[in-house]
């Protein structure tokens, strides 16, 4: 067997072993609790192919694409030196990946029209649409924000901890002062950093710039840029809705 088709074949099996346990939850469920039959189990197990097939193929391009992308990126700028790139980069990498985020527009879509519900903006379609705006580009801001910030982190060597147990001493002081009805968006908005693009380049980045850099451990330096940067959304957006 040529071994491009071998290593997919065990990319295919180690996404059905990550999707087993799912699978377990709902058979036992439909099965032992509702006890109730699949409804076509025919178009169902066609689903579950197609996940699997497309989980593997995402993996794969994360291996081949966007991990060696980020990291010879990361490798470009440290070897070039300028810092200023660097974290002109990392702001725009963070924004791009956030502001164009399918589920962040969606979110925000509904976060307006629950606005508009509660009485805080006015219930037209444009001011609505002028919210949500606002709203994603709040977000993409907050996120690139974070990348720089913890890319800078990474360069000097400042401990992880530091930025999270701060960073959620400023998301409880603010929860009491922010409008009730925008701090559920704003704990929701911290999500939007965990899609399928935003999470691989920027993993890779920090990975690959702390393998650079002399004295720096990326399992200790390089991670930690994900849970930094799901921090800053929740705070830009309670901002937002006490500013607004």
């Amino acid at each position: 067997m040529p071994k491009p088709l071998w290593s997919f074949l065990t990319l295919l099996v180690g996404a059905l072993r990550d999707l087993t346990p799912i699978i377990l939850v709902i058979v036992f469920f439909q099965v032992v609790v509702l006890r109730q039959p699949f409804p076509d189990p025919l178009p169902i197990i066609a689903g579950l192919g197609l996940v699997l097939l497309g989980l593997a193929l995402f993996i794969q391009g994360l291996e081949l694409g966007l991990f060696p992308l980020g990291e010879s990126m990361a490798h470009a700028f440290a070897s070039k030196g300028s810092l200023f790139w660097l974290l002109t980069f990392a702001f725009f990498l963070g924004f791009g990946t956030t502001v164009a985020e399918p589920a962040l527009i969606a979110v925000a879509g509904e976060a307006a029209h629950a606005v508009a519900e509660a009485g805080l903006i006015a219930p037209d379609v444009d001011s609505r649409a002028t919210y949500a705006l606002g709203l994603r580009y709040t977000v993409a801001v907050a996120v690139g924000l974070a990348i720089l910030v913890g890319v800078f982190r990474i360069i000097k060597g400042w401990p992880v901890p530091v930025f999270i147990l701060g960073g959620y001493m400023v998301v409880v002081a603010l929860t009491f002062i922010a409008p009730p009805e925008i701090v559920g968006i704003a704990y929701d908005s911290g999500g939007v950093t965990t899609s399928t693009i935003t999470v691989p380049l920027v993993t890779a980045l920090g990975v690959g710039l702390a393998a650079m850099l002399r004295g720096r451990n990326p399992l200790i330096d390089g991670f930690g840029l994900i849970a930094f940067a799901s921090l800053t959304p929740m705070v830009f957006v309670m901002l937002y809705g006490m500013l607004y």
